[in-house]
């Protein structure tokens, strides 16, 4: 099952210090990672968010790019200040060896593309660079396979998609939320305590099947339902459910909510 999220830019509101918007930040991109979602898109929803939707997409794709890929990617900047509170995620394209002699044909590589006088290389973090034939332009970042190991390293460039397992998550920002319900070609989950409890029949129906789902969560002021307004009646393909029903508390926080709610659809998928 192919899953991706749709988050506001408003989900770090609740959190007044920029070092709790950061921590907040990575309990969302290890909650993203550990239930492999491809893509998260973060929406506008409204108010004065924008620096908080900023730092968001800016920590998460940083979390997500390779450790030894971020002092290119990313220079030194007041948004990653606390960065070091940021826990690693540690998914496939991340735990790759530095030792060139353990790489092997197949294997499967992040990495950037260079130029040393007048050539393209790209630099997958080992003790050395690999000659690129490709036409990707300079400084951007690549998925790349192995087509000779150790001592020829060759390689081509493929799609993430391609990569034996999980690559991580992307990241898009959209201007709202309806933009993103009405343009997605699959099922939507819209998470809400004005839905119907989610149930294990539901849930197969999304789980069981080939269609790319989107699990749409609301902002700590507002639900979806107050989101949408009136387009709600619009959304094609949608079905909103409760994953906390009986609740005690006031509110789900959604670093909770995240957790929570895959959690349960990955287990019906398991199941």
């Amino acid at each position: 099952m192919k899953l991706s999220v749709a988050i506001p830019e408003s989900a770090l509101s609740d959190e007044s210090l920029k070092i709790d918007k950061t921590r907040k930040i990575s309990i969302l991109a290890r909650a993203c990672s550990i239930f492999k979602i491809d893509t998260i898109y973060v929406y506008q929803d409204g108010g004065t968010y924008k620096q908080d939707g900023n730092l968001l997409v800016m920590i998460l794709r940083y979390l997500e790019t390779p450790q030894f890929l971020r002092r290119r990617l990313f220079p030194k900047m007041n948004d990653l200040k606390f960065a070091g509170v940021l826990q690693p995620l540690k998914i496939p394209s991340h735990i790759t060896p530095a030792n060139a002699k353990k790489i092997v044909r197949g294997d499967v590589r992040e990495g950037i593309i260079v130029s040393v006088k007048g050539k393209r290389f790209v630099d997958v973090g080992i003790n050395q660079l690999i000659q690129f034939y490709g036409k990707t332009s300079m400084g951007k970042r690549i998925t790349v396979q192995f087509k000779e190991g150790y001592p020829k390293l060759s390689v081509k460039e493929i799609e993430k998609s391609e990569a034996p397992a999980y690559w991580g998550y992307s990241v898009k920002e959209r201007a709202n939320l309806y933009s993103i319900l009405s343009e997605w070609k699959g099922s939507v989950i819209i998470t809400s305590r004005k839905g119907k409890t989610a149930t294990k029949d539901q849930l197969s129906k999304y789980t069981k099947s080939d269609e790319p789902v989107l699990v749409a969560f609301g902002s700590p002021e507002k639900g979806i339902h107050e989101i949408l307004g009136g387009k709600m009646k619009n959304v094609q393909n949608a079905k909103s459910l409760n994953f906390f029903p009986n609740q005690a508390t006031e509110t789900v926080r959604l670093e909770e909510a995240l957790l929570g709610t895959l959690a349960i659809i990955n287990a019906q998928s398991t199941s």
